[in-house]
């Protein structure tokens, strides 16, 4: 086997020269596209940035709505936390209301 030879910067030149010719070549040779079927990719992919659009508009819908309701639920948490504790008088008053209201529905059966 012969060992490795280095190409010369000619021979690099000539090498892409002639790769840039058959390149070409293959494109020049190639048949144009039709303008129905460039229409039909065009319509095609409006059709697809249409869907990505309305996806991304549902998406940054559905977040801007769990951030309404992460507030809201701030906000009724604060309320709640805001609330005074209730004192032993409330509960015992609210115990009563409960056993009346459970004695009052047992007696009208």
């Amino acid at each position: 086997m012969p060992a490795f030879k280095t190409p010369t910067f000619q021979e690099r030149t000539a090498a892409a020269a002639t790769a840039r010719s058959r390149a070409l070549t293959l494109l020049r040779s190639k048949p144009q596209a039709d303008a129905a079927s460039v229409a039909a990719a065009v319509a095609r992919r409006a059709a697809r940035e249409a869907a990505e659009a309305e996806k991304r508009a549902a998406a940054a819908a559905a977040r801007a709505l769990a951030a309404a309701e992460k507030q809201a639920s701030k906000a009724e948490a604060a309320k709640i936390a805001a609330m005074p504790e209730p004192t032993e008088a409330d509960r015992k008053a609210a115990r009563d209301a409960r056993y009346a209201a459970r004695k009052g529905r047992k007696s009208s059966r």
